[in-house]
């Protein structure tokens, strides 16, 4: 994305701050999430533009404690203010914390009625959950919303079907429920070529496609120890068919961890340095600097590329 664009996605949430002394923005009384600020949130998140959004959100969360409660559709935007909390959290290792915005958006979305936003806020306990070593819970959890009644006719559906398919599919595999990993990968990528020949959205790329179904199949191959067709579908990802800059950079970082289980510690350099190409940001995430540590010492550029993404580092929003 153009970095003015980046950039520009801020306005919106920026004037609410910047144009307004605060005790104005008072006597002006609560104000909830609209849709233009959750979709320059959004924007800033595919981005990369985690410093910026972790500076807004703050706004947003304030917003988003006095809309939940002005009917299902300030339910359902304070909802997705709320995972994309749990989202950044993620992305800065702060797992207690996703775990805590992720459950203020299931309620948030329950109170909404959403089967979308159920989805979506169903996705986002996922990651916590695993990472807590609770993967069967994270299981449970996506396949109630994947159940849940959707209005399956409608192309906005099967994009969020099809992606709670995919999240699905990689926490089975961290479950060592293989066969249950397969089967929803395999329908995720029935759904997505349905939604190929049925394109609906106003010309923006579906977030669910081939190359993303290609994208979960690399992870969720590697926790099933299956390295060779983890990447093998790495391999054939085209990292430029991805829609953001966030999903090229998680496409690198998960084909490093597969060639770093595979040996291959220059192979998985190459790739940290895709990531960064693709969305500084996410070069310096915890996790990430995590497999940096794991690349062979010696590597010509290793040292330079440690310091660059390095805590504390020029840019770093950590």
């Amino acid at each position: 994305m153009d970095r003015r664009s980046v950039l520009g996605a801020g306005v919106v949430l920026a004037a609410a701050v910047a144009v307004r002394p605060a005790a104005a923005r008072a006597a002006e009384g609560p104000v909830a999430v609209s849709e233009a600020d959750l979709a320059a949130a959004r924007t800033l998140f595919a981005a990369d533009a985690y410093d910026r959004l972790g500076r807004l959100l703050p706004l947003l969360l304030d917003r988003a404690e006095h809309g939940v409660r002005s009917g299902p559709a300030g339910a359902a935007r304070a909802a997705g203010v709320w995972v994309l909390a749990s989202q950044l959290a993620v992305k800065q290792s702060r797992t207690a914390s996703a775990g805590a915005y992720a459950a203020l958006a299931g309620a948030a979305a329950r109170r909404s009625g959403n089967a979308v936003v159920l989805a979506s806020s169903a996705r986002a306990a996922a990651t916590p959950l695993r990472r807590t070593g609770r993967a069967h819970e994270a299981l449970t959890l996506l396949k109630e919303a994947h159940a849940h009644p959707t209005a399956v006719s409608r192309p906005p559906s099967w994009t969020q079907l099809g992606m709670v398919a995919l999240t699905a599919s990689y926490t089975a595999a961290q479950a060592h429920l293989g066969a249950a990993a397969r089967d929803f990968a395999d329908e995720a990528e029935d759904t997505a070529l349905r939604l190929a020949r049925h394109p609906h959205g106003g010309g923006r790329p579906s977030q669910l496609s081939a190359g993303q179904c290609a994208l979960y199949r690399i992870g969720t191959h590697r926790h099933l120890g299956d390295v060779d067709t983890a990447l093998a579908h790495a391999a054939r990802l085209d990292p430029q068919a991805l829609p953001t800059a966030e999903r090229r950079a998680r496409a690198a970082t998960d084909t490093a961890r597969t060639l770093l289980d595979a040996g291959d510690p220059a192979g998985a350099f190459a790739q940290l340095r895709l990531v960064e190409l693709a969305a500084p940001g996410e070069a310096r995430r915890p996790s990430v600097r995590a497999l940096t540590a794991e690349a062979r010492p010696g590597l010509p550029g290793l040292d330079a590329y440690a310091r660059r993404t390095a805590p504390g580092s020029k840019s770093s929003p950590w």
